[in-house]
């Protein structure tokens, strides 16, 4: 006859078993979210041009607003018009990847607490 294993360290209410765990894991979600929520309300801008031409959006995705200042509509130049916008656009990615960053990056490198994602 086999022995059953004594699990009731693993699953008890320590904070080394599986309920620490566990309770580790929910915190940790629930800051996630919260880290989430905070980044999509944000309003973040990016600009061109020493901001004749800024871009508007929120902090989890989509453009809500272009501002261009009437200096830089030329008809006959569309094309510097046209590169400040995708210039504003790539400053608009860049604050965000690095507003993301802040807010998450404390989160993540918690799961190096939790077996197998660290």
């Amino acid at each position: 006859m086999t022995e059953t294993p004594d699990l009731g360290g693993l699953l008890g209410g320590d904070e080394n078993g599986l309920s620490g765990l566990l309770a580790q894991a929910q915190q940790m979600q629930a800051q996630l979210m919260a880290a989430q929520q905070e980044i999509a309300e944000t309003d973040v801008s990016g600009s061109a041009g020493n901001g004749l031409v800024t871009v508007v959006g929120s902090g989890a995705g989509g453009v809500t607003k272009i501002t261009v200042d009437p200096k830089v509509v030329d008809p006959a130049d569309i094309d510097t018009l046209q590169d400040l916008i995708v210039g504003a656009l790539n400053d608009l990615d860049a604050k965000r990847e690095a507003l993301a960053a802040e807010k998450l990056g404390p989160l993540s490198s918690g799961l190096g607490g939790l077996p197998g994602l660290g």
